[in-house]
């Protein structure tokens, strides 16, 4: 689905400077490159809910695909690390990553400066928000400007609601409509509310709606990209200088050699998303 995106600037306190290596893959060096990875198997946090980015192979329930997966994949197959998916819903894996539970997590993660005095960031994609409406956007919404006087569906304490509160508040201050706002416990809660036509727009983030949208294409349509500042990176817990390494190295392979760009293709989402590597601390 090629939406032709502008991607928006972001600058992030702490970036890292590049490291002066070649951009190859050497995994039979692991011990030489990355000594703490050398002998031990990561364990890579996901959800198997949030397709594109991890869910199950609807051919063999065993076997974890997705965009952040084989991506990760990719990464670690790059370093010679040994690792597996440790699985549970999203919500839990932020704290598990944070104890030390989990190596990494990895599943459309935003970077944000109040999870990175407990973590470290390593960016690979621009974030952004999804809007999905009826069948043929019977409304024509084409931007969030466009939302004044109509309604939409989001989740509660999420970026994509503080977004749509902001618009309402713009449009009243312009003297239009403001934006009725719903709020919804999960995803698939707030996708029924657009299914049985109860607002005219579901607003998400931007790869769970390319995921969405590969469901249920029949029943939703994709109206507008919304992009923020926010990017989307894997985390890993304070003091991990070697799997910080490997990552931020297996990521810049990956983006040269065009695994990433491949990845976004494979999966429906648009290449255009990829943000050069870079490690982000508080």
């Amino acid at each position: 689905m090629a939406l032709g995106l502008m991607l928006a600037a972001f600058s992030g306190a702490g970036v890292t400077s590049v490291r002066a290596q070649e951009l190859k893959c050497e995994p039979e060096r692991i011990a030489e490159k990355y000594p703490d990875l050398a002998g031990k198997t990561l364990r890579i946090g996901g959800d198997p809910q949030t397709r594109p980015f991890i869910f199950r192979d609807p051919t063999n329930f065993n076997n974890i695909i997705g965009f952040d997966a084989d991506l990760a994949r990719a990464v670690f197959d790059c370093a010679g690390a040994k690792y597996e998916f440790f699985l549970g819903g999203w919500s839990g894996l932020v704290p598990a990553v944070m104890a030390g539970q989990i190596d990494v997590m990895w599943d459309a993660l935003y970077y944000l400066p109040e999870r990175a005095k407990k973590l470290d960031f390593i960016v690979y994609m621009q974030a952004g928000i999804g809007a999905l409406a009826q069948p043929g956007n019977p409304k024509n919404v084409k931007s969030i400007g466009d939302l004044c006087g109509l309604s939409a569906v989001t989740l509660l304490g999420t970026v994509e609601e503080a977004t749509l509160r902001k618009q309402d508040e713009a449009c009243r201050t312009a003297g239009k409509p403001g934006i009725e706002i719903q709020v919804g416990p999960d995803n698939a809660a707030a996708m029924r509310q657009l299914l049985n036509r109860r607002v005219d727009i579901f607003f998400i983030d931007l790869g769970l709606a390319y995921g969405l949208m590969q469901e249920r294409s029949s029943e939703v349509t994709f109206a507008f990209a919304h992009l923020t500042d926010l990017v989307q990176a894997a985390a890993v817990p304070k003091g991990r200088k070697d799997l910080v390494n490997a990552i931020y190295d297996g990521l810049r392979v990956a983006q040269t050699n065009g695994t990433q760009r491949k990845l976004y293709e494979k999966y429906g989402m648009e290449p255009s998303l990829q943000r050069p590597a870079e490690i982000l601390r508080e």
